[in-house]
């Protein structure tokens, strides 16, 4: 049985030692740390999941989530957002630094338990009959080590970037709704905006450059890859 080491970021003590508490008695192997910078001294490459609180002292979650996704150790690193705020433009804020899901406080441990399993789940399951390598022209994409390039130059996309794009490479000129996307790349446990989609597709379109044109929105339908 595989066991995974998950990071609470919390300054909040006694919410930090409830949560590993629980979570260790579901079998993972817990850390924690009560602010950002105390995080930052940690090796955090090693953690499958980070849960992290947005409104910290000096530095908050938002800020620590860039600084994760900006460098290629833990770009990649699932984040579970904890937080008391629970707005609209904070919801989009977070999945648009790359979050993977959104808790609210206060919330009931059962729920964040299912969160992390769901979040797990999708983050270290294993390619199921994927092909070694998606492409097209210079842009491409391999969906085991989850790396794209253009021109043999890695480009830096966050884990739901990336899924977008290899669903819609996967099937060149099909149209996939909004629903579809989410359904596809986001768990049905998570609440997300139809308006991530588009940000997370205009955030796309602008990191592969020149490619950006081919993924075509299609009004009242969705988005494909076009590449006729």
């Amino acid at each position: 049985m595989t066991i995974y080491k998950i990071l609470v970021v919390d300054d909040e003590e006694d919410l930090c030692e409830i949560l590993k508490f629980n979570l260790e008695t579901e079998g993972y192997e817990v850390d924690s740390a009560n602010s950002a910078e105390e995080a930052l001294k940690m090796t955090l490459s090693e953690y499958k999941l980070i849960i992290l609180d947005v409104m910290m002292g000096e530095m908050s979650g938002f800020k620590f989530a860039n600084i994760l996704r900006k460098n290629e150790k833990t770009a990649k690193i699932p984040i579970i957002f904890l937080t008391a705020k629970d707005t609209e433009n904070d919801r989009l804020t977070g999945f648009n630094i790359g979050a993977d899901d959104y808790i609210s406080k206060p919330f009931s441990i059962r729920e964040v338990m299912a969160r992390v399993k769901a979040v797990l789940r999708r983050s270290v399951s294993e390619p199921d009959n994927e092909p070694a390598i998606l492409s097209f022209d210079k842009l491409t994409l391999d969906p085991i080590k989850k790396k794209a390039f253009i021109s043999q130059e890695e480009i830096s996309l966050t884990k739901k970037e990336f899924e977008i794009l290899k669903l819609l490479l996967s099937y060149p000129g099909q149209v996939f709704s909004r629903e579809e996307i989410l359904s596809k790349v986001w768990s049905d446990e998570v609440y997300v905006l139809d308006r991530t989609i588009d940000v997370n597709i205009t955030r796309l379109r602008k990191k592969i450059g020149d490619y950006g044109k081919y993924i075509v929105t299609r009004l009242g339908y969705g988005y494909c890859f076009e590449t006729v």
